[in-house]
């Protein structure tokens, strides 16, 4: 059973590891570091990811800025508590990391699969440019009883037929994680600069749904 569930989230991304180490949490005696990993995307952008991982895993100190790697591992979410106020944070958690000796042989950077379920009404919406998006929360377990809510954002096609998913349906999906930087004001007239993560779909396939029993949707172009 727990294999099984490891295998409902599974993610692999590459690049270059972009600030320090941080000292995150620790259990059991062990403790967990966190960085940030600039991922390429297929333009001449990236994403700056996010990823967790456990001191006996590999030696902290070997992930200096600038060492390009591979990260194996989980999209995992995590309530945060500050000020009294609930926020979720999203991590890759590391369950294997390579380190690559030429940026050049990076293939695939960014890629993931989830299978999880609707967890809250997919909302549809078109941007002023006139692209149609439906933006999706789904729940995926992991061991102990836990789950990981992840955003997800599917686009066209695939996000006309996402729009009449509802709450408990079972999907899997793949595609990239992607950050997104936003701007928050704060009731003193300060704005923060705000980074978001979500998962870009471009396939997805429901397993069991009532109101959607056709099964596989067409795959759709990489955003």
């Amino acid at each position: 059973m727990v294999g099984n569930i490891i295998e409902n989230n599974m993610v692999t991304i590459s690049g270059k590891v972009c600030s320090n180490m941080e000292f995150s949490h620790e259990v059991y005696g062990e403790g967990f570091y966190s960085f940030m990993l600039e991922v390429p995307r297929l333009s001449d952008s990236s994403d700056k990811i996010s990823v967790t991982v456990s001191e006996r895993l590999v030696d902290k100190s070997k992930l200096e800025i600038g060492k390009v790697i591979e990260v194996e591992g989980q999209f995992r979410s995590y309530n945060s508590y500050n000020n009294e106020s609930n926020k979720l944070i999203l991590t890759v958690f590391a369950r294997e990391v390579n380190f690559i000796d030429d940026e050049k042989k990076i293939k695939n950077p960014n890629q993931i699969f989830l299978n999880g379920y609707i967890c809250k009404k997919p909302v549809y919406r078109t941007t002023p440019f006139g692209r149609e998006i439906t933006d999706m929360l789904i729940a995926v377990n992991r061991p102990y009883n836990k789950s990981d809510y992840i955003p997800c954002i599917a686009w066209g096609r695939n996000a006309r037929y996402s729009e009449s998913l509802i709450i408990g349906d079972n999907i899997k999906i793949w595609g990239r994680i992607q950050s997104r930087e936003y701007q928050k004001k704060l009731e003193n007239g300060e704005v923060l600069t705000k980074t978001a993560y979500e998962v870009s779909i471009s396939k997805m396939e429901i397993v069991s749904s009532g109101s959607n029993p056709d099964g596989e949707q067409p795959e759709e172009e990489n955003i």
